[in-house]
């Protein structure tokens, strides 16, 4: 019999480690809910142990509810988006969101097969708050995130029930978020340990916008050798300690990600700062295998689309594209720290079968990082500064927070939408026609008419 090494120490997030996890400070809570409006709820199943009897158990699932716009996102809805960075997984009502840029529905986590139970308790909760839905409103289709989590649960039985969606949205609140075994995390294993749900938060100083951004993620991904925890190949070494522990075998898992922010963002803006999500995922090891589901969705609480009103135009703030990159890389941050609290926050368990997923060896974790403590001192912090290479078009003092105000910063100056400055020489023609001292001659262009060259005075 393999002996399997058990880590029996307090649990603790993923920062209180020492770890190296970005340069962007978070929110007060260090999770989603930083981002002002936004609740968080789960309702946890944790019954039986033993043999696998389909329909009896042992159960290891839940239910996580995320609620927008403090739970009234049906009447007053918010823009939104999301990403797939390997489709074998499931975001009901993903088509929609991604059609109409709009989330109009909690979003709710939980495991493959409890999707549909999970849809139809939330579309009950709405319509019982909502009586017009389906006569003077639309309809909806619930958002609703899945992942894989049979090696513990008995999924095919089917647990999930309205009652049980009924509490997680019942138990949202703003705050700290539990973390590990919680929710739609109560079965879900990440890189060989024991995973689940983790969340983490972004604040940008007031000279990048001051915006707030949170990434909530139910992990359920990889295998324990490309385990990468605050970029130290953890993983690889772990991997012998646990050579030949039982794990879930060709199974590669999936992970769903939510990210809120009240930077006011437009839908093609949304599914851009998904996209860098999978940077974030990619850094603690996943390599999006085949078989797994990397599906992010995404909102920003900044502009409020109303369901009734007497207008044909609705007024939105919307940030330059140009001022994305900051947000990109607190994305990145984040989804990387939410994964990692997931594993560090989430215990030990065992579950049907008899199969047993342990938990992050945190002590191990910490000798890495002291061992690694020499070379991140000898490195100078220079907290917030730009990931964008100096340039004209970039300020130099902008990203040092605290000594610049926001008065003070000068603008980017204007660039195109390809994010190329535009022209800032006259063309040639103009330069003669003002007769400036100096100025070459600009040689004479094509004669009218003729099928080659460009047109005089033209950019090209």
């Amino acid at each position: 019999m393999v002996h399997i090494p058990e880590y029996k120490g307090p649990r603790v997030r993923a920062r209180e480690l020492g770890l190296p996890l970005g340069r962007f400070k978070p929110g007060k809570y260090n999770a989603i809910t930083d981002v002002e409006g936004v609740l968080v709820g789960h309702c946890t199943l944790i019954k039986g142990e033993g043999p696998l009897r389909p329909g009896h158990g042992p159960v290891r699932t839940g239910v996580t509810a995320i609620m927008p716009n403090m739970g009234n996102i049906f009447m007053e809805r918010m823009t939104g988006g999301g990403f797939v960075l390997n489709g074998a997984g499931e975001v009901s009502g993903m088509t929609q969101l991604m059609e109409w840029g709009l989330i109009e529905t909690p979003i709710l986590l939980t495991n493959t097969m409890a999707v549909g139970a999970v849809s139809d308790g939330v579309a009950r909760h709405l319509v019982e708050r909502y009586p017009g839905i389906g006569d003077e409103h639309d309809v909806i289709i619930p958002v609703v995130g899945e992942c894989d989590d049979s090696w513990l649960n008995d999924i095919s039985g089917r647990h999930v029930r309205e009652e049980h969606v009924f509490e997680a949205i019942r138990n949202a609140a703003s705050g700290p978020v539990a973390e590990g075994n919680v929710g739609g995390g109560t079965g879900m294993v990440t890189c060989d340990f024991k995973g689940g749900i983790g969340t983490s938060s972004r604040k940008l100083p007031e000279v990048l916008g001051g915006y707030t951004l949170g990434v909530l993620v139910m992990s359920n991904f990889g295998k324990m050798h490309n385990l990468r925890v605050g970029g130290l190949p953890v993983g690889e070494v772990l991997a012998e300690k646990f050579k030949g522990a039982p794990t879930r075998g060709k199974t590669y898992g999936s992970i769903i990600a939510v990210v809120a922010t009240d930077a006011p963002l437009l839908s093609h803006q949304i599914n851009r700062l998904c996209k860098r999500v999978g940077l974030g995922i990619g850094r603690v090891g996943s390599y999006a295998a085949h078989g797994s589901g990397e599906i992010v969705v995404g909102f920003s609480t900044a502009n409020i689309i109303p369901r009734r009103t007497q207008k044909m135009v609705y007024k939105l703030k919307l940030l330059l594209d140009q001022r994305l990159d900051p947000l990109y890389e607190a994305v990145m941050e984040a989804t990387e720290e939410a994964i990692l609290n997931a594993i560090c926050m989430a215990t030990s368990m065992t579950g049907a079968n008899g199969n047993h997923c342990p938990a992050l060896p945190l002590d191990e974790v910490r000798r890495f990082v002291d061992a690694c403590k020499p070379i991140f001192a000898s490195v100078k912090k220079r907290p917030q500064q730009s990931s964008a290479p100096a340039s004209r078009e970039r300020p130099t003092d902008e990203d040092r927070e605290g000594e610049v105000t926001v008065s003070s910063a000068r603008p980017t100056q204007v660039r195109g939408a390809e994010g190329i400055p535009f022209p800032t020489r006259p063309a040639p023609d103009d330069v003669e026609s003002r007769g400036e001292p100096g100025a070459e001659q600009a040689p004479s262009g094509p004669s009218e008419g003729s099928s080659s060259g460009s047109p005089s005075g033209s950019d090209s």
